[in-house]
């Protein structure tokens, strides 16, 4: 058990600890900054070191052969020659420069802005016994009361939440430019990032376990911003200063004290679970686009080699950046089992104005270099259970559940059934469906059914909305069940095998199709 004063030095302004990323995820600041008066010059500003000056020695992947649909052209040379070491960023990597430490820009002394001056969140240390007592008060664990009274100003800052996020960023980066580079130039992509997070966290105070787990992940996934512990003081700060400004008459001195404890509880798990994921991965993976292939007009599947292993289950999803957008990351779930080679395989749909899908689809090539942020994901599947397994996949969706089902192949125990509802609109847009009808020839206890929701029905294929069609079948009692693809069909999906008797924890999903929407 960490004494409080430890705690409270660790996780201070000039703290040095393990990679992780503020609390607080991407926003727009769409009021002026004019808006807000500027301070003086901080002098406390976290230092990130430098890179070391040669990376570490690690022996280079092997590289398997790409066939040759010719049969005279050579076979693919990969960019890599050897494998970057753990946590590597070179003097070219034109996305690090969050390594590099800049001094503060020098800011005009001019009167305080009119938002009250509150105490930093967390201080660096305890210097006298009143600061040491308040700052353990802060510490003390979220009463009932706590939880009303952030609830109640939530229920007061929610209508205008588009205000008071990006009050909270201009607020941040006009005090703390340091942390500017750690979030997207286009700081609209996922602006209401914020408010769901703040809304998450009070939703399942009464929760501690969904809610550790959940900021835990979070802590953990967020590494990849390349931040330090100690950017989580001006956040707090921050945060605390744009709450106050937007709950009108529900803010409060208790209130405030309300605060201050659920961001203490909320970072310290998160930098835990940073700090403990340090210990035995990077933050982020290089990966090597060695084949891309275009499936239909708008879906493409990328197989990707990272430079040193990745670990990672069937069934899950990892974040991916590209070269030409850079800190703006998208989930995408992996379609493959773990194979031998270490090479990874995504499906990618073109989602209109969706920035990442986009160049994934359109502008990639072998050749390009992506970052990959680690395996996440909880719709896992125990094979060893030998549990029969019923799968939904819609769209691009289908990804997680082929990998599962390869995974099966290799885990499987006899007499075990597997049934894939394969879904889409129209016939064209199954586009894995050979494949998959090529699996099921192959292993007797898998049985693969198409289904159209559009016009014009394909030979072989079942007519409807998947998740009613799922329906038409059964029971499906004594099954543990899998669904993957765009939110409103697993929804529904979800909807349908809970009236059919098929008990909520035996159903696995990932909304992934919600994040990967850009």
């Amino acid at each position: 058990m960490k004494s409080r004063r430890t705690l409270l030095i660790r996780t201070g302004l000039g703290s040095a600890g393990a990679a992780a990323v503020p609390v607080l995820p991407q926003g727009q600041a769409s009021d002026p900054v004019a808006a807000v008066e500027p301070e003086p010059v901080r002098p406390s500003v976290p230092v990130i070191p430098p890179p070391p000056a040669q990376p570490p020695a690690v022996p280079g992947p092997s590289y398997p052969e790409t066939p040759s649909t010719t049969g005279t052209a050579p076979a693919f040379q990969p960019l890599f020659t050897d494998a970057p070491g753990l946590n590597w960023a070179g003097s070219g990597d034109s996305r690090s420069s969050a390594w590099a430490a800049r001094p503060p820009v020098p800011q005009p002394s001019v009167p305080q802005p009119s938002v009250p001056q509150l105490p930093v969140a967390l201080p660096v240390a305890v210097s006298s016994d009143e600061s040491a007592e308040s700052a353990e008060s802060a510490e003390l664990p979220l009463t009932a009361r706590d939880i009303e009274l952030i609830r109640a100003s939530l229920a007061v800052v929610e209508p205008v939440a588009d205000r008071a996020t990006a009050h909270f960023y201009a607020l941040l980066f006009l005090r703390h430019p340091e942390v500017r580079s750690l979030f997207p130039a286009a700081m609209d992509v996922q602006r209401d990032r914020l408010f769901r997070t703040l809304l998450a966290a009070a939703r399942g105070a009464e929760d501690p376990a969904a809610l550790r787990a959940r900021l835990s992940a979070l802590g953990r996934g967020h590494r990849r911003y390349g931040t330090l512990t100690g950017h989580y003081a001006p956040v707090g700060e921050c945060l605390v200063q744009a709450l106050a400004r937007y709950a009108g008459n529900r803010w409060g001195a208790d209130t405030e004290l309300a605060w201050r404890r659920a961001y203490r509880l909320i970072s310290t798990i998160m930098i835990e679970a940073a700090e403990e994921d340090a210990r035995t991965s990077p933050p982020w993976w290089q990966g090597e686009v060695v084949r891309h292939e275009r499936r239909t007009r708008d879906v493409a599947v990328l197989t990707v080699r990272p430079d040193q292993a990745y670990p990672f289950r069937a069934g899950q999803y990892c974040s991916l950046e590209t070269p030409w957008w850079p800190r703006v990351w998208r989930h995408y779930s992996f379609a493959s089992a773990p194979r031998p080679d270490g090479l990874l395989t995504f499906h990618v749909k073109a989602v209109q104005a969706g920035w990442v899908s986009n160049a994934l689809v359109h502008r990639a090539a072998p050749g390009d270099v992506l970052r990959l942020g680690p395996a996440a994901g909880a719709m896992t599947v125990d094979h060893a259970a030998g549990t029969d397994l019923l799968c939904l996949g819609g769209g691009t969706g289908i990804a997680p559940i082929r990998a599962l089902v390869e995974e099966a192949a290799e885990h499987g125990g006899p007499g075990r059934s597997v049934e894939v509802f394969y879904g889409a609109r129209h016939a064209a847009e199954l586009y894995e469906l050979d494949a998959l009808r090529g699996l099921a020839g192959r292993l007797p206890w898998l049985t693969v059914r198409p289904v159209l929701s559009g016009t014009g029905p394909a030979e072989g294929t079942l007519t409807g909305e998947l998740p009613e069609v799922v329906g038409r079948f059964g029971p499906w009692s004594g099954r543990e069940a899998v669904l993957s693809g765009p939110p409103a069909m697993v929804r529904r999906g979800v909807g349908v095998l809970l009236r059919m008797g098929l008990p909520a924890e035996r159903i696995r999903h990932d909304l992934v199709g919600e994040l990967a929407s850009g």
